[in-house]
């Protein structure tokens, strides 16, 4: 199981620097956050700290958790996130989900909030960007966007695209289903039982869904600085078939609890 943390508190050169010291402390991912306002928390563009955090990297897989495509115009999220890709050598990938609706970058400036609605639009986004991201002439004529063709040029390094890792609630089949149709699946819940059913699920359903390999589990959560107790918390998952541990504070980040947290290293076991 690799392990990523989500690097989330401090100015953009501090957010930067942590991610190269996460790198050199052995975390697989770095990961920041997509939101415009949330209570009174500063925050900063995804896309310009990960330009940064690329060209301070050279071996972490980089992302958001997660990315919110349903507020963005899909061809420029294409490109932007085809510039990444380029800038980090092929280590981006695109985790998204519908939005967190406690952020005033949705309802308040009047974005989308309903959840069937959003949803549809996820789902065209996606087929969007992949089609854009072929490197072939690609047209688009959906519920919530038209347009005639356009060629992406160049494209992603990665093949045959960059990944997208969708957000999954378990139980719930349309949900489950989306992440399936893609590259990996963020799951909502840190309940070990339901990791498991869903990694059976995955067993069973992917071959049949799914057009590509490796499909990614990823399971979020929170580990202390201490190794011991870091790895007890985390194994468990690995065992139960999770590809990725997400290490987040979502609660109380401050540049001095992260930068411990960054530097202990990820949660393994001996």
């Amino acid at each position: 199981m690799k392990a990523g943390i989500v690097i989330n508190a401090g100015d953009p050169r501090t957010l930067v620097d942590l991610a190269a010291l996460a790198e050199a402390a052995g975390w697989d991912g770095v990961f920041t956050y997509d939101a415009i306002e949330i209570g009174s928390a500063e925050m900063y563009d995804p896309w310009t700290l990960l330009a940064a955090m690329a060209m301070r990297t050279s071996r972490v897989t980089l992302g958001a958790i997660v990315f919110a495509p349903t507020r963005r115009r899909p061809w420029k999220l294409a490109r932007e996130a085809l510039t990444v890709d380029h800038l980090s050598g092929g280590r981006l990938v695109i985790p998204v989900g519908l939005g967190a609706l406690d952020d005033r970058g949705f309802a308040n400036v009047g974005e989308v909030t309903d959840t069937r609605a959003r949803a549809t639009i996820l789902d065209e986004t996606l087929t969007i960007l992949d089609g854009l991201w072929s490197g072939e002439p690609f047209e688009h004529q959906g519920d919530h966007y038209r347009f005639g063709p356009m060629t992406f040029r160049p494209r992603p390094i990665q093949r045959p695209r960059i990944p997208i890792w969708v957000v999954g609630a378990w139980p719930v089949e349309l949900s489950i289903a989306r992440a399936l149709r893609w590259d990996g699946i963020v799951l909502q819940t840190s309940d070990l039982r339901d990791v498991e059913a869903v990694v059976e699920h995955v067993r069973s359903s992917r071959p049949a869904a799914g057009r590509f390999e490796p499909f990614e589990i990823v399971v979020q959560g929170s580990t202390p600085p201490d190794p011991i107790a870091a790895a007890a918390t985390a194994q468990p998952y690995a065992d139960a078939g999770a590809t990725w541990w997400i290490d987040a504070d979502w609660k109380h980040p401050t540049p001095a609890s992260l930068a411990a947290r960054v530097a202990a290293g990820p949660p393994r076991s001996s």
